[in-house]
């Protein structure tokens, strides 16, 4: 590995480091016209160090360029998807896509879904 391909790697995760906050922020507004060119200008580094052959900072770069979408379509005050994030995190939406993922996975019975409940409990016979 080059030593420029370490050193854009590592400036490409601080950035990320340093969105992280953004994106669990609920109120946090970021205007569409901070998010799209920094996002699209992630994702041309990206591509960029990919041809140059610097893997890990084309890695970077688009990971990079990939949070700035996540903050174009979560935090931006015009954007459709604001309704996705309404709690203070996005726990809500990871608990969903792992019980979409759970049933793609065929391992839940029909019966699942329904709420049960227990009509000999709290009875005496």
């Amino acid at each position: 590995m080059m030593w420029q391909d370490f050193v854009f790697m590592v400036g490409s995760g601080l950035s990320i480091l340093f969105l992280a906050p953004t994106l669990r922020d609920a109120s946090a507004r970021v205007p569409l016209g901070t998010s799209l060119p920094s996002m699209g200008i992630g994702m041309a580094y990206g591509f960029t160090f990919f041809t140059l052959g610097m893997t890990f900072s084309a890695a970077g770069a688009l990971a990079a360029g990939s949070m700035w979408a996540l903050i174009a379509a979560l935090r931006s005050p015009k954007s459709p998807f604001r309704h996705l994030a309404r709690t203070s995190s996005l726990s809500l939406l990871a608990r969903d896509v792992r019980y979409w993922v759970g049933r793609q996975r065929g391992n839940h019975q029909i019966v699942d879904q329904y709420a049960t409940t227990d009509r000999t409990n709290g009875q005496s016979n």
